[in-house]
């Protein structure tokens, strides 16, 4: 039983080899490309739109909402970021329904690559938002500056547990549910199943939702910073 996609080599020449996880990310990735040119082509103003429209409107005014509610700012500047992260980690988790699929959140080395993502985007938006000495002061020197070495320490710490917790919680669905397949062929496979797509949703909105968490604790400096200016 594999515990990775990383252990499924599908290709190999020399030292160059293509496993599952290279493979399923790409599928994924070509598929939301396709599906989301073909949703939104058709896009329509009208009180009369289309059924694939109005899931993409709920699915994106309920992104924009979990947002705002978190970093109590417009949530339009980080719909494209986040919004990409809760739909990539959902599809690849929702789509362990097809056979012989393996999700490639199932490997560190994607959910690490996720995780890396989440932290560039941190100073990224904090620095755009503030500028960077304002970041730096308020992200990295607060409460004072001798919590550098602990601040920076924990910024590596939140990148890993975001990586960490989304990889074992993905690999021992996958796990739990080939050992009771070989133990119970019939019955508990579909629970599982079932209860495998509500944590691959689960999962994603938590790994959404703690990014988010990190950008809004970077951008929402600038907004302290004033009031103390005003004050």
């Amino acid at each position: 039983m594999m515990l990775t996609p990383d252990e499924w080599e599908i290709w190999q020449w020399g030292i160059v080899s293509i496993n599952a996880t290279l493979v399923f990310t790409w599928l994924i990735m070509i598929f939301l490309v396709i599906f989301s040119w073909l949703i939104t082509r058709n896009l329509s103003d009208s009180h009369r739109i289309s059924r694939q429209q109005n899931i993409l409107e709920v699915i994106v005014i309920g992104i924009n909402k979990q947002i705002e509610e978190i970093s109590q700012q417009k949530p339009e500047p980080y719909l494209p970021f986040v919004g990409t992260l809760f739909i990539f980690i959902a599809v690849s988790n929702l789509l362990t329904i097809i056979p012989g699929y393996q999700p490639p959140t199932g490997s560190l080395s994607t959910t690490a690559a996720l995780a890396i993502c989440v932290f560039f985007a941190i100073p990224f938006y904090g620095i755009s938002r503030q500028g960077f000495f304002n970041y730096f002061k308020k992200y990295y020197l607060a409460p004072t500056p001798m919590m550098l070495p602990f601040n920076i320490i924990g910024r590596f710490s939140n990148t890993l547990s975001l990586a960490v917790r989304l990889f074992g919680n993905v690999m021992s669905g996958t796990m739990i549910a080939g050992i009771l397949l070989s133990v119970a062929p019939l019955f508990f496979p579909i629970i599982m199943q079932a209860m495998g797509l509500l944590t691959g949703l689960i999962q994603a909105y938590i790994f959404a939702i703690l990014a988010m968490v990190f950008i809004a604790a970077a951008t929402q400096q600038e907004e302290t910073t004033g009031e103390e200016k005003n004050g």
